[in-house]
């Protein structure tokens, strides 16, 4: 009998296609799915390994035996008239073509998922450069500053150069350090051609290599060297520029660009050294980040006063300064606008000055009463958002100025176009992060303050903001670590220290706190947060007489209402002259040293007087006849609404107005479908909060107090976490 005919008969052939196909269909399912199992990576090579080598052994056993309905037997025990080899085929084809079904829906399977989860492919425009970081080569690794002080400069100047994409500076940056290759990260970054370099900086001397690199084939475009004095280091920099964008010009843009290019406004590199490393200390926006670049600064416009890039810079870190509470607005706003309209008078186009002198000016007017001053400046911060739209800070000032009115929708729309262009800049995302918090879209904020951080991982207020996400959470042990870590990276800001004092303070932990609380009294005796604390650890020891004192010295000091330091004095003042009968003397004592806090229809009020007037509420809820109680709480509310209220964002307040205007049910209602059902991590004050006469009739409601022993309950549970996590701190430390 031929061979092939008995290797028919035998079923061989059939075994070896359905060997083939069913164990390349077990292949791939194994090696898809060990992976997301957890399993070593020899794990998936055995199966393929396991697979290949039972090949030869399958076909030889298949010509050997034959499958019977008494079992397995070797092929000569089988009497040929009884064999039933032909329906042992026919059931190998059934296998077969079953494993080929199941092959085909598989990989169609995979295939999708594979598509949907791989990024779109980006087309870069020939027109279009990254300039990546260049290496510090100097021995000194403090030198670092200068190289990357010399690739943002080549960047600005090569942005200037018409119809070329450059992508932006913080997206470069985030390659750096990174062992990814050039057309990585081209595609990442959607461009063309990448700009690198290094800087070797020895004594005077410095000396520079950059090559133009098209990223689609690794071809050098353009490549040189620089070896000069570092007083040459402004004519190396246009060189490079120039020589780049000509580059790109002819064979991109059709025609060499005749474009002069803008560099720094300085000639003196003992000014510019220092303007560079102003630029890294600013960069995470902590406390001793923004001092630190303000001396450096002030320094290099001692050496140039018509530095205006540095005077720029100087503005702009004044009002990070005001808004970290180094600074106080007061002063700071009228100096902020005297610098902006220096640089204004010498370069009228600067978008930044502009944007900055705008939104000073708007402070300084909203400081004074105006309710409007910052709806009035959003028209002209988004035109020139609009002329420059690939300057970032005028978009964060626009920002500012939506969420002062809760635009939040109109605030997203304007930094989800900025992080289209600047996919990898840290304080987009943190932007985005507050910005959904303010939305209450906590799972976007925690996302966005993380992606932040994997790009800038010292930056103080990121973390701080993590930590809020996580006492909305009910995470006290969160709020914790997070703050840990915020001071760890900021340790010279007071506030961050007040922040977990007052915290452990309103937990009932005072040992605790004392220690927090100790530090923010030797660096910042005299600051808001430690007029605050003052009140806050008399509260927590029961010491009501401590508590007043507190509060009144805070108000006869007339401090700021920085985190409502001046206001939270106000209303403990007030709470306490309820409980004790003495309104009229303690209302005495506030028109004597904050006048005007009573006077609910005065216009021209500060916002610290004003903002505070609604800590009155509760006491004139007592002390006055109802309809004035009703007239005056309209009247905050219409100043409220001016400056973007909305009860739907603040169902706290909303459930309060509804208890002062008697209307019980509703803010039982409101109460307890969107207050009492969060954590009590986010309200530690509510038995000040809750049980005042005004509340009473909601807090008697049996479904209130069952939320509110949930809560006591609750804040037991989180004092003890908080402690035990402290404890195992100190014992390991």
């Amino acid at each position: 009998m031929p061979l092939i005919a008995e290797l028919r008969r035998r079923n061989v052939f059939r075994v070896a296609a359905a060997y083939l196909v069913v164990g390349w269909l077990l292949t791939e399912v194994l090696t898809t799915i060990l992976p997301t199992l957890g399993a070593p990576n020899w794990a998936a090579r055995a199966v393929i390994l396991t697979f290949a080598f039972g090949f030869i052994p399958a076909v030889v056993l298949s010509w050997v035996f034959e499958l019977t309905p008494d079992g397995i037997k070797r092929e000569h025990e089988v009497d040929r008239n009884d064999s039933v080899t032909n329906k042992t085929g026919r059931k190998l084809d059934y296998v077969t073509i079953s494993g080929v079904v199941l092959a085909v829906v598989f990989f169609g399977f995979f295939s999708a998922r594979t598509a949907d989860d791989e990024p779109p492919v980006v087309i870069a425009s020939s027109a279009s450069v990254a300039v990546l970081p260049f290496v510090n080569m100097s021995d000194d690794k403090d030198n670092e500053y200068f190289s990357d002080g010399l690739t943002e400069t080549l960047l600005h100047m090569l942005a200037q150069v018409p119809d070329l994409k450059v992508a932006a500076r913080t997206s470069s940056f985030a390659f750096k350090d990174q062992n990814r290759s050039i057309q990585d990260i081209a595609q990442a970054l959607g461009v063309a051609h990448v700009l690198e370099g290094s800087v070797q900086r020895v004594g005077d001397r410095v000396r520079i290599t950059a090559q133009l690199i098209r990223a689609a084939d690794g071809f050098h475009v353009w490549s040189s060297s620089y070896d000069r004095t570092l007083d040459d280091i402004f004519g190396i920099q246009d060189e490079i520029a120039e020589k780049v964008g000509t580059s790109l010009s002819t064979s991109l843009l059709g025609a060499p660009t005749s474009e002069m290019f803008a560099g720094v406004t300085t000639t003196n590199s003992d000014a510019y050294d220092l303007y560079l490393q102003a630029l890294k200390e600013r960069a995470t926006f902590s406390y001793g980040g923004l001092q630190a670049a303000e001396r450096l600064l002030k320094g290099a416009l001692t050496i140039d006063p018509d530095f205006m890039d540095a005077k720029s810079e100087l503005a702009v870190n004044y009002i990070h300064q005001v808004e970290t509470g180094l600074m106080d607005e007061q002063s700071t706003y009228p100096e902020i606008i005297a610098i902006a309209d220096q640089v204004l008078a010498v370069r009228p186009d600067e978008v930044v000055a502009h944007a900055v002198r705008i939104f000073a000016d708007a402070m300084i007017r909203a400081n004074a009463g105006e309710l409007n001053a910052f709806n009035e400046i959003e028209t002209e911060l988004e035109e020139i958002v609009a002329s420059a739209p690939g300057v970032l800070y005028p978009r964060v000032l626009l920002v500012r100025a939506y969420k002062s009115a809760n635009k939040f929708d109109e605030a997203l729309v304007v930094l989800e176009d900025a992080l289209e262009r600047d996919p990898f800049n840290s304080t987009i995302h943190y932007e985005l992060g507050t910005l959904h918090m303010n939305r209450r879209d906590w799972d976007a904020a925690q996302a966005s303050l993380e992606k932040s951080l994997e790009i800038e991982p010292t930056q103080p207020n990121a973390y701080i903001s993590l930590a809020g996400i996580a006492l909305h959470r009910g995470d006290a042990v969160g709020y914790v670590q997070y703050t840990l870590k915020a001071i760890e990276v900021d340790p010279s800001d007071h506030e961050l220290h007040g922040f977990m004092a007052g915290f452990l303070y309103q937990l009932g932990l005072v040992e605790e706190g004392d220690d927090f609380r100790n530090r923010v009294m030797a660096i910042a005796p005299t600051s808001e947060v430690a007029y605050r604390l003052n009140m806050l650890r008399a509260i927590s020891l029961g010491d009501t007489d401590a508590s007043i004192a507190a509060a009144r010295q805070a108000v006869e000091d007339d401090i700021e209402n920085r985190r409502f330091a001046f206001g939270g004095a106000v209303q403990h003042l007030l709470r306490a002259a309820t409980r004790s009968g003495t309104y009229e003397q303690e209302a005495a004592f506030l028109d004597e040293h904050a006048p005007g806090i009573l006077d609910v229809y005065e216009e021209s009020l500060p916002p610290k007087i004003k903002n505070s007037q609604f800590a009155a509420l509760e006491a004139w809820y007592v002390a006055l006849p109802r309809d004035e109680l009703l007239s005056r709480l309209d009247k905050l509310l219409e100043f409220a609404v001016a400056n973007g209220f909305k009860k739907e964002r603040q169902p706290n307040t909303n459930m309060r107005i509804l208890a002062l205007r008697g209307e019980v049910q509703e803010a039982i209602k409101v109460g307890l479908s969107e207050v009492f059902v969060g954590s009590v991590a986010e309200r530690l004050n509510w038995r000040e909060t809750y049980f005042q006469p005004y509340f009473a009739e909601v807090v008697a409601d049996p479904q209130v107090q069952a939320a509110l022993k949930r809560w006591e309950d609750e804040e037991d549970a989180l004092r003890g976490q908080v402690q035990t996590y402290l404890a195992d701190i100190h014992a390991s430390t």
